[in-house]
């Protein structure tokens, strides 16, 4: 797919047997420090034949249940308690965690994002030299790769898993059946919106992939981590790559949603203090209203409507009360049948 060579180096081999911690080291030169380079931290756990899978959070910095679920389980994980490899990467966009923002503060113009730089580049800026590591260095190594979202600080989300389902049957069985392991209150099964995401590289590339959106507010909620790390441990049960004895609680039911194309979104019309008018869970009518912009600096003026352009569950909602013109306010789901 890109047939660059990495500049990003990593202390660990993937090749190798054993439990190894270390660093990719991705060379950065700039005023404070000539030939210096970004730490990103790894884990790689092998033990012989079995399945190989890819664990990955802090794709956006500010996201961190998942982050935090994967630190966790890098130190719980030993050598003789899994089959095959486990390569875990808890802050894959290590820039934009280190200082808990969404967007890398190194490129453009401080607004790095991970998830929209694949496959990379690996002459190019500090997430795109990321991106294409993962691409080439990350993704040939896996047959299961999870990646750990939530809302950050902008958006929160009914707890979910997410699959991007394609023309592949297998691979779609594969991801359907992880979805139900994982047991969140919500599995979609919704469209790739943008191909320059890592689900959608998966996607092309026939990778078996779920992804989560785990809550967000820029926060940690035990009952959500909770989740995250017994629906993390089923699936990797489920594969074999725990053994069958591991103590997890039995997947809960989930409720199958689709998220379908711009008329599930719902954008503020204008700049302002927004007033929502619904919660996240609720159900609602197209054309119903979703919330008020105000005007603070002319509060006299009358307030612009948003409204839903469609019926549907309420399974994001924006965080923070002033809003720009098209940010994102809500986005829905609809039930989806097998």
């Amino acid at each position: 797919m890109n047939a660059q060579t990495s500049r990003i180096s990593s202390e660990i081999d993937f090749e190798r047997d054993g439990k190894q911690t270390g660093f990719l080291r991705l060379p950065h030169s700039v005023h404070r420090s000539a030939y210096g380079w970004l730490a990103i931290p790894v884990v790689c756990i092998a033990n012989g034949p079995g399945p190989k899978v890819l664990l990955i959070s802090g794709n956006h910095g500010d996201e961190y249940e998942g982050q935090v679920t994967l630190m966790k389980l890098a130190r719980e994980l030993e050598l003789d308690g899994i089959s095959g490899r486990v390569i875990i990467v808890s802050a894959a966009n290590a820039p934009a965690a280190r200082v808990g923002r969404r967007t890398s503060p190194l490129d453009f113009a401080g607004e790095g994002n991970l998830n929209r730089a694949f496959p990379g580049d690996a002459n190019g800026s500090p997430t795109e030299m990321i991106a294409h590591y993962i691409v080439s260095e990350l993704l040939p190594r896996a047959d299961f790769v999870f990646d750990l979202h939530s809302g950050g600080h902008s958006l929160r989300y009914i707890p979910s898993a997410e699959a991007k389902l394609g023309d592949d049957g297998e691979v779609n069985a594969r991801q359907s059946a992880l979805l139900k392991a994982f047991g969140l209150p919500i599995s979609n099964v919704g469209e790739t919106f943008d191909d320059r995401t890592l689900a959608g590289t998966a996607k092309r590339l026939g990778i078996t992939f779920i992804g989560t959106e785990l809550g967000g507010g820029g926060t940690v909620s035990a009952p959500i981590l909770s989740m995250a790390e017994q629906g993390l441990r089923r699936c990797l049960k489920h594969i074999g790559t725990l053994p069958q004895g591991d103590a997890v609680d039995p997947p809960p039911a989930t409720r199958l949603v689709y998220v379908g194309g711009a008329d599930y979104f719902v954008y503020a019309p204008d700049d302002g203090l927004f007033e929502p008018y619904v919660e996240l869970g609720q159900m609602v009518e197209g054309g119903q209203a979703a919330g008020a912009v105000h005007f603070p600096e002319t509060p006299w003026q009358s307030p612009v409507i948003a409204h839903f352009q469609r019926a549907g569950l309420v399974l994001c909602e924006r965080v923070g009360g002033r809003v720009e013109r098209g940010d994102c306010l809500f986005h829905l789901a609809t039930d989806h049948k097998e």
